[in-house]
């Protein structure tokens, strides 16, 4: 029975990953711009909020998704202010020049930031929610190991998806000019940035 969950799992967290969104945009722009270990990392935390969100879907913790919804507002609001800075930051990077290295501390924030805006759509509960009943996953919320299978299924699931678009997007690192890079960085911030403003609008006046 766990591994049928954790396949599950696995089919759920793809699902959630896949669509193309203002995380998926990052990840393509730090794997070209800065190699696919940036990109992956990027993506991991990305699936490590996933995970987050899955563990509450499955353990059942009504009051974090009652206080999730409750602060969604805000929470929307910081994550497109947030979506708003680095797309902007994103527009302005300059291609590199020569060898360049960013060390541990850069990929940690790569990790921060994909973890951090990903956990900050308090919506994608609900999209796991709905899943979830949809694939007819019953009453895992009562089975710990079942549920532990489940959430470790998401990651995997979302991790490997993140695998994918990062070392496809970072074949072209060494393959392109910085006159491409240039129009990468700008496009990836104008749709980064898009996003930021869509969402925050979206929370005032929808």
């Amino acid at each position: 029975m766990e591994y049928g969950i954790l396949f599950q799992g696995i089919v759920i967290g793809l699902s959630i990953a896949a669509p193309i969104g203002p995380i998926g945009i990052l990840c393509i722009q730090r794997s070209i711009s800065r190699g696919s270990l940036h990109g992956f990392v990027s993506g991991l935390g990305a699936a490590g909020a996933d995970a987050v969100y899955g563990a509450i879907a499955a353990f059942g913790i009504a009051v974090v998704t009652t206080a999730l919804i409750a602060l969604r507002f805000w929470l929307t609001i910081m994550g497109g202010l947030f979506l708003c800075y680095l797309g902007i930051r994103v527009f302005s990077t300059k291609p590199p020049q020569g060898t360049e290295t960013d060390g541990r501390s850069s990929l940690f924030s790569d990790l921060a930031t994909a973890f951090g805006l990903t956990l900050a759509n308090p919506m994608t509960i609900l999209s796991f929610g709905a899943v979830y009943i949809g694939m007819g996953v019953n009453q895992i919320g009562d089975l710990r190991l079942s549920a532990a299978f489940f959430v470790l299924g998401i990651f995997l699931g979302s991790a490997l998806w993140w695998f994918i678009l990062s070392n496809a997007a970072g074949f072209f690192c060494k393959r392109i000019g910085p006159k491409v890079f240039l129009i990468i960085n700008k496009a990836s911030g104008l749709i980064i940035l898009g996003f930021g403003v869509f969402l925050i609008l979206g929370s005032i006046f929808l």
